[in-house]
């Protein structure tokens, strides 16, 4: 018996003074509306109506059923009512999840625009290189980047595209000779990103078709800002994602080597754990990051 529904029907019931009215308002028949009437009375132990032909009134149980339910129809009520207007808000506590270098160099940037746009939100932006589980670590949102998302329990919503190219400084080039060919990458010194699946191999798209390089990076490091700064330094060639590299090859400080070959895009993906939609301060975030990596 689903009390709540059956409560509703009894509070029909008595304001409209009559089975039948309460039945053609909730769309059902009289005899169903009475079975489930005798089904909460004899679930009670005590009758809460009683009928003739022409009359229906109320016992004092039923005077004592019929307030307290209507209190506590009008309680849920208020309770939905509250949470669809407040659905809408952007208020509460968000808390995020990315990457260091994503973290710095995209979200930090946005955060004050959005912010001054949300005076009533609370922000927790937690950056952490490594996977972390976010249902776990409570999170709203994790901003994932990766060539696609295996399937599980959590939703993943494509926010962007990045590009993964390769980058060394001009002093490295000048001292140690710039490569021609994807081959020739296999003779130089390779910073590599010890997180990234393509660690040891880096399989390039070009002009020729896809073409696999194995390699054996002699440094290896776990933050892409770290290793921006290595490659800037002359340390040897790496590849970055573009949301790190663009400010530095603009600047001249790295300059993109075979230019005509790079790495597939990984997709940068926010992940939530809910299916049924994303609410307000959830929605905001991700609107104001797909305009920060436009521009």
């Amino acid at each position: 018996m689903d009390k709540l529904s059956v409560m509703h029907a009894f509070r029909r019931i008595v304001e409209r003074g009559s089975f039948a009215r309460a039945a053609e308002d909730l769309g059902v028949s009289p005899a169903l509306l009475s079975r489930e009437i005798k089904l909460l009375e004899e679930s009670l132990g005590c009758t809460l109506l009683t009928r003739t032909t022409r009359a229906m009134s109320l016992t004092d149980a039923g005077r004592l059923y019929y307030d307290e339910a209507r209190s506590i129809l009008n309680a849920v009520s208020l309770v939905e009512s509250r949470i669809r207007d407040g659905a809408g808000a952007v208020r509460g506590h968000l808390k995020v999840n990315a990457s260091s270098s994503f973290g710095q160099m995209v979200i930090a940037p946005m955060l004050p625009g959005f912010l001054d746009a949300f005076p009533d939100l609370r922000l927790t932006l937690s950056l952490d290189d490594r996977v972390v589980d976010m249902v776990e670590g409570g999170f709203d949102v994790s901003i994932r980047i990766r060539p696609a998302m295996p399937d599980s329990a959590l939703v993943a919503r494509r926010v962007g595209t990045m590009r993964q190219r390769i980058f060394a400084a001009p002093s490295y080039l000048r001292r140690a000779g710039t490569p021609k060919t994807p081959d020739e990458i296999q003779h130089h010194k390779i910073v590599g990103f010890l997180l990234a699946d393509h660690l040891t191999a880096w399989t390039l798209k070009g002009p020729a078709g896809p073409h696999t390089v194995t390699l054996d990076p002699p440094v290896r490091v776990g933050n892409s800002l770290v290793l921006r700064d290595l490659l800037i330094a002359g340390q040897g060639i790496g590849t970055l994602p573009d949301f790190v590299s663009n400010d530095a090859e603009q600047r001249g400080d790295l300059v993109r080597v075979l230019p005509d070959w790079e790495l597939p895009a990984p997709e940068i993906f926010a992940l939530t754990a809910s299916r049924l939609g994303i609410d307000a301060k959830v929605t905001a975030f991700l609107d104001h990051l797909r305009v920060a990596l436009r521009s």
